[in-house]
């Protein structure tokens, strides 16, 4: 008996479930996490289950190349790391001991936020597989604030403080709008990233922004973070901290594409805030974003990174 085409799957565009990593080469993780610190908008870790949900509108086959995804990666929904939002130290480890367990069988770990602070512990894991790990960190903010502390806003300088990135060939791409603290940008280069403000990504247009990148990056294993907000709210509205003068839903994909050509070691796509959602349209482009990201990988898996 086949399963009813209106049968709701509880995993990422109805893959399967398992616990074990098999011989899938790319790996749904969830990670239902935030710092519960944010003083308005609570709600990305119920991220991961929204985003799945969203997936269910989605159709497996690529337009132009006729990849389905999921059969050539064989990939499967591993579930939801054991997380518990607002607790920290716990919740990291738990992240790190779920994304080491994929990452060290060489599967592309494709992750679902959760908010931004996630980013960390999954830098730490990818570093220990991966020592050579460069970031491609697409988003609104750098999350790399001169602040003490682990939350949202210092993951990507906490990366850098412990050595997790080589950070003079990496990336943060789509800053804009309002800051908290003074210096940001500073700060970020300070770090030593090369920070594309949206303004500049725009002025020179998302291919030459992004052919220099994958000329500076070359066949380093990639940790590509892609946080929902770098997307105009009028195309996103539930993300935990939405700012104005983002992408369109056009422009959001084609910088997804442009990352065609970097060896993607893990994904993560995060800040989906479901209680903010209107019809749930950014869970929606989310799940796109994931789909899109193991299209990817699909073709990288085709022409292995240096053929």
């Amino acid at each position: 008996m086949t399963a009813s085409p209106f049968a709701f799957a509880p995993t990422f565009m109805g893959v399967p479930h398992r616990t074990e990593i098999g011989d899938a080469k790319a790996v749904i993780l969830g990670l239902p996490f935030d710092c519960g610190t944010h003083p308005h908008r609570i709600g990305s870790r119920l991220g991961p289950a929204s985003i799945r949900e969203q997936s269910q509108l989605l159709r497996a086959y690529d337009w132009t190349t006729g990849i389905n995804p999921l059969e050539a990666l064989g990939v499967i929904d591993i579930g939801d790391a054991r997380v518990t939002s607002g607790e920290i130290e716990p919740s990291y480890a738990a992240i790190e001991n779920a994304v080491e367990t994929i990452a060290s069988k060489r599967a592309v770990v494709v992750s679902l936020g959760g908010d931004g602070a996630i980013a960390l512990p999954e830098m730490r894991a990818l570093h220990r597989v991966y020592p050579d790990l460069v970031t491609v960190h697409i988003d609104a903010h750098t999350d790399a604030y001169p602040i003490p502390g682990y939350n949202t806003a210092t993951a990507f300088s906490r990366a850098v403080e412990e050595g997790l990135v080589d950070v003079k060939r990496s990336y943060q791409v789509g800053m804009r709008g309002s800051t908290m603290v003074p210096g940001v940008h500073g700060h970020g280069l300070s770090l030593g990233y090369n920070v594309v403000p949206m303004a500049e990504l725009l002025a020179r247009g998302i291919e030459a922004v992004f052919a220099e990148i994958r000329e500076a990056i070359g066949d380093r294993p990639v940790y590509l973070s892609y946080d929902m907000d770098f997307f105009d709210p009028s195309v996103a509205p539930g993300v935990c901290t939405p700012t104005w003068g983002g992408a369109s839903a056009r422009e959001g994909l084609a910088v997804l594409e442009a990352c065609g050509g970097l060896n993607l070691v893990g994904v993560n796509i995060n800040t989906v805030s479901p209680p903010h959602d209107v019809g749930g349209m950014s869970a929606l482009l989310a799940a796109t974003i994931t789909l899109n990201s193991l299209q990817l990988i699909a073709r990288q898996h085709q022409t292995p990174v240096g053929g």
